[in-house]
């Protein structure tokens, strides 16, 4: 593969193998500055302070909780302040990942580097290299900067936490030409001969030359790509925020309202006063902030004991909404870790001897991940390996490793390993045998296999002072894979059959990623793959926006690079999908910092993707991102028909307390009675609708466009609450005034009111839980007992302002709930709401 690159910053400089001069080393910094990864600018503290400041539930929050100070209302207010603090720290974690995932980037570069210049080593930090330095590295070190490889001796490079490519990638020297420094154009160069900042050496060492630093790395554009995205708030945050304006705003209109018209009527400025206090107790929505953080510190807790660790709350919300997953292939599909998996013998050799060549010829302590994948097999095998004698590296040129060991018997063999090509040409083997070997080499290709062959020689005491050329005993082929997951097939069934498309993004070759997906089923086992290094137009930015069906027909997209990846999940979140993104390298960074929530891998992954994530897996099994989709998605119905309760039990509420007092009856509420309704509708509100999800219980999540949502409910399901909840305050209603006219008695008839909406409260969890959990068989029965016992005990009747009820007035209430409750669940019958 080639690549496009620039020259431009070197062209001022005199390269030279004794590095740069002093003067030089000035003259680059002055010009590009230091290799620093660039953060955005500005005080977090201040930014974090103007975002909070944004946001109006704040306000409200400290309004109207400095106001029921002002009325006496001390345990209300202090409920209001302490409600602040969890939706600071909602602000401050949105606003720390940004920075944290600028931040941590840098700790993937090296420190410390051994640069020439003036022609001495010396060790100096990595902030200080410019372009044109000369930097020396060595097996198991850093690159520190993006450039060109000058020398290289046996060199093999790590980049699957850029590229996501899994297997090592040999490097080799680039042969320089000094007209490329006066080209205006940039100039064509194999990929092999590039160096990448962030990635590590696994064998031999080399000589780079500095091209680019700082923001003009590979690794400088994923943290500019990540700065620019700012953090967003969830849908349902948006929707609190909408709703607490709308009660802020209709409060403040209908308490000035409702004051106004108390003093119009005659009542006197206590009586004002007291009247807009109560409506504005009764319309403060304090219970869905502090519900909404309850659940998510619920959720936070249920995914840990699933092991997936919760960075972001606010991610419990969205987790169990998810129609779309981008997922990487390396370390997250697959083990991430090359495996020996066929031995393809030679007609005339045994598995075992096939394997014995391979560990001698291997590095039994190297850092190589395929000598790593052969001695891993020769010790499951018990294959001893001998002492080597001698040997003979494998270099890029030579495209092959041989060493020398003393059998069992003796006999000074050779053993030899590498590229098919090579050994089979050094084999005796007639012409067909190797054409038929070498298609059998491409076939494992084809399959997403890196193929090496093996052969061995036995040595005369002439052979021992060089390495044979030829007259090898052909012994077979090694087909190395890095295999996927074993739970990945099922939790790819899981999401298929629930409506979750998952896409598999990955820097591999075609052949592999396409190998990988028939292996998990993706697309019913036929999965579509397309190559963004083919067909690179189709993943522009503009080009995605003008056909946003494309991505929606794939299963696979091969050699991606990052901010393709980028694209294409803005491309899908923009087409009104949810998305989570999966990863664990560098490469994923800006891929899970845009999406609707990042998912890091806690044992492969790097800090920067877990910095940048929402939900780190901790066991880095695919199956448990279905766990955890799972349990959101139970956790997402239970907190909307918390919601629903709330909404149900605060529309004819608050009406009825504005409504009673404008139409000239004495108010229908105390303080008293509000502090009662709202001891039982927080613990109802935070405890009734705890459902822990079940492997046998079935996903009826309905999904809905997250623009059309009115608050997160469908708008057939909004539409039929606020329906049923104006409804029932008419009733409600009815009942207090009817009441108050037959006896004049406006505690009797606040008696029947109460006692209509506390009964009214254990209706609608009976309605929306059945009653399957001890905690809502509890609320609910305290609930009734409550209401009953306080208005029947002559003692707590006085004190609350209320007289006790007669039968018939009990048998009134409960046959206007019963018939609610048949129509609910006719209703409910029908598919028609969830209650």
């Amino acid at each position: 593969m080639r690549k496009k690159i620039s020259f431009e910053n070197l062209k001022d400089i005199q390269r030279s193998q004794k590095g740069l001069s002093g003067d030089e080393v000035e003259r680059q910094r002055r010009h590009f500055g230091l290799n620093e990864i660039v953060e955005v600018a500005g005080n977090p503290w201040i930014e974090l302070a103007q975002e909070t400041l944004k946001d109006p539930m704040i306000w409200f929050l400290v309004g109207i909780g400095s106001i029921f100070f002002l009325v006496g209302e001390p345990s209300e207010g202090l409920v209001l302040f302490v409600a602040i603090l969890p939706l600071l720290f909602m602000d401050a974690i949105l606003h720390r990942r940004t920075q944290a995932s600028t931040r941590s980037l840098k700790s993937q570069l090296a420190s410390q580097v051994l640069v020439i210049r003036q022609g001495v080593e010396q060790t100096l930090p990595s902030q200080e290299l410019v372009p044109g330095d000369l930097v020396r590295i060595s097996s198991g070190e850093y690159l520190p900067a993006d450039g060109f490889f000058e020398q290289t001796d046996s060199l093999q490079v790590d980049e699957s936490l850029l590229t996501g490519e899994a297997f090592p990638i040999p490097k080799s020297p680039l042969a320089f030409q000094d007209s490329w420094l006066n080209s205006k154009d940039e100039v064509l160069v194999e990929a092999q001969q590039l160096g990448h900042a962030g990635t590590r050496v696994l064998t031999g060492h080399a000589f780079l030359r500095i091209l680019f630093t700082g923001r003009q790395t590979a690794y400088g554009e994923i943290v500019d790509s990540v700065g620019r995205l700012p953090h967003e708030r969830t849908p349902l945050q948006k929707a609190i925020t909408k709703l607490v304006q709308v009660l802020v705003y209709s409060a403040a209109v209908f308490c000035l309202l409702l004051a106004a018209v108390r003093i119009y009527q005659g009542y006197g400025w206590l009586d004002a006063l007291l009247s807009a206090a109560t409506l504005a107790v009764a319309a403060i929505p304090e219970e869905f902030p502090v519900v909404f953080t309850f659940f998510l510190g619920v959720g936070v807790y249920r995914l840990a004991t699933k092991h997936a660790l919760v960075r972001r709350a606010v991610s419990v919300e969205n987790i169990g909404r998810v129609t779309q997953i981008c997922t990487d292939k390396t370390g997250t599909i697959t083990i991430g870790q090359l495996k020996l998996v066929h031995l393809d013998v030679a007609p005339s050799e045994s598995e075992e001897n096939l394997l014995w060549v391979a560990s001698q010829a291997s590095d039994r302590v190297g850092m190589d991940p395929v000598d790593q994948a052969i001695n891993e097999r020769a010790k499951e095998k018990a294959i001893p390996h001998l002492q080597r004698l001698r040997v003979f590296p494998f270099t890029e040129d030579r495209k092959r490793e041989a060493a020398f060991v003393k059998n069992s018997q003796g006999q000074d063999i050779c053993c030899l390993k590498g590229a098919p090509e090579m050994v089979l040409s050094m084999s005796k083997l007639s012409i067909e045998e190797r054409a038929q070997w070498l298609q059998k080499t491409s076939r494992w290709a084809q399959d997403g296999h890196k193929v090496l062959a093996c052969a061995q020689r036995t040595l005369t005491s002439q052979d021992l002072t060089q390495e044979p050329q030829e007259g090898f005993t052909f012994c077979g082929l090694l087909a190395f894979e890095d295999p996927p997951r074993k739970e990945v097939a099922a939790a790819i069934n899981y999401c298929q059959k629930n409506g979750i498309r998952v896409l598999m993004i990955t820097g591999d070759h075609r052949e592999t990623a396409l190998a990988i997906g028939k292996d998990i089923g993706l697309g019913q086992g036929s999965p579509v793959v397309v190559s963004a290094e083919d067909e690179a137009e189709k993943f522009a930015e503009s080009w995605l926006a003008d056909h946003p069906d494309f991505l929606k027909g794939l299963d696979i997209v091969a050699r991606c690079n990052p901010l393709q990846k980028l694209r294409i999940v803005s491309a899908l979140r923009h087409s009104g999908e949810l998305v989570a993104v999966t990863g664990d390298g560098v490469n994923d960074v800006p891929a899970l910092k845009a999406a609707d929530i990042g998912i890091a891998m806690g044992e492969r992954g790097t800090r920067s993707a877990k910095e940048v994530a929402a939900i780190i897996l901790m066991d880095d099994n695919f199956s448990t991102i279905v766990n955890a989709i799972r349990e959101g998605r139970q956790l997402f119905l239970s907190l909307k028909k918390s919601f629903e309760y709330l909404l149900l039990i605060h529309i004819p509420l608050v009406l009825t307390a504005a409504l009673i007092p404008l139409m000239g009856y004495p108010l229908l509420y105390l303080p008293v009675h509000v502090v009662w309704l709202e001891l039982l509708i927080h613990p109802s509100a935070l405890f009734a609708f705890q459902q822990k999800s079940s492997d046998k219980q079935k996903d009826r999540l309905q999904i809905h466009e997250r623009s059309k949502n009115l608050f997160f409910f469908s708008r057939r399901e909004g539409w039929w609450l606020s329906f049923l909840g104006l409804v029932f305050t008419g009733v409600l209603a009815l009942s207090y005034v009817s009441s108050f006219s037959e006896s004049g008695d406006a505690t009797h008839a606040r008696a029947k009111a109460l006692a209509l909406l506390t009964l009214w409260s254990a209706m609608i969890v009976a309605a929306l839980t059945g009653l399957r959990e001890i905690a809502s068989r509890l609320i609910f029965t305290g609930t009734v007992l409550s209401a009953v016992l306080i208005i029947q005990i002559p003692w707590f009747s006085k004190l609350l302002h209320l007289s006790c009820l007669h039968g018939e007035d009990w048998i009134n209430v409960v046959g206007i709930l019963g018939v609610f409750f048949v129509i609910l669940q006719i209703q409910r019958s029908k598919g028609k709401t969830s209650i």
